[in-house]
Order: C-alpha cells, then structure tokens, then sequence
C-alpha cells in the first residue's frame, strides 16, 4: 500500500504565504514524477506544478515566480511554497505522485486534498 498525506493549507489573507507538504508512505521502490493540481469550485483539476526526480521543474504561467515546488527524495516529500498569494489561487490542492511499489507496479496516486482559502 501506498500512501500521500498532506498537509499546510489553510485561510491566509491575499499576498500572504503558505507552505504545502506531501509525504509519500508505504510499499515504495521508486518515486518519478511528484506534483501539485488544484480544483477551484466549478473549475476543472489543473496542474500547478511538478518536479521530476532529476529535478526538472514545470509551472503553470499563473503561479510563475509565486510559487516553488521542491522535493527531498530521502523524505519521499514534495512541498508547495506559495507565495503573494491572490483570491484566484483558493482552491482545493492536491499531490500527485508516480510511484513505482515493491511489486514493481508504476501508478499515480492522490493525496486526499487539502483547502487553501485566500481572502481579499
């Protein structure tokens, strides 16, 4: 069994700051892919931001020189930074990860979300 567990969001007034995590648990042989989606009420899931286990980095243009994704591979954990955050960045965040298990299967796995509200 694999598990995603985050944690971090919360209500935080515009142009404040807030520090999502993820930690991946479990039956574990390898992590690829890690990353954040967001779904905002009445919007479809969209990517926010991943990190390869090499390190490459993508953003969506929206949060470009906002937010910071990292990993520590040791950890099996992904963090968020979100900084200068705006009303249209309250959304439900969610981790995702490509895990390879013990048994050697390779699939994405969800953490159960957590709530980012951002006042104005």
């Amino acid at each position: 069994q694999v598990q995603l567990v985050e944690s971090g969001g919360g209500l935080v007034q515009a142009g404040g700051s807030l520090r999502l995590s993820c930690a991946a648990s479990g039956s574990i042989l390898s992590i690829n892919v890690m990353g954040w989606y967001r779904q905002a009420p009445g919007k479809q899931r969209e990517l926010v931001a991943t990190v390869t286990g090499g390190g490459t980095i993508t953003y969506v243009d929206s949060v470009k020189g906002r937010f910071t994704i990292s990993r520590d591979n040791a950890k099996n954990t992904v963090y968020l930074q979100m900084n200068s955050l705006k009303p249209e960045d309250a959304a439900v965040y969610y981790c995702n990860a490509a895990i390879r298990d013990i048994w050697l299967q390779l699939r994405d796995y969800w953490g159960q979300g957590t709530q980012v509200t951002v006042s104005s």
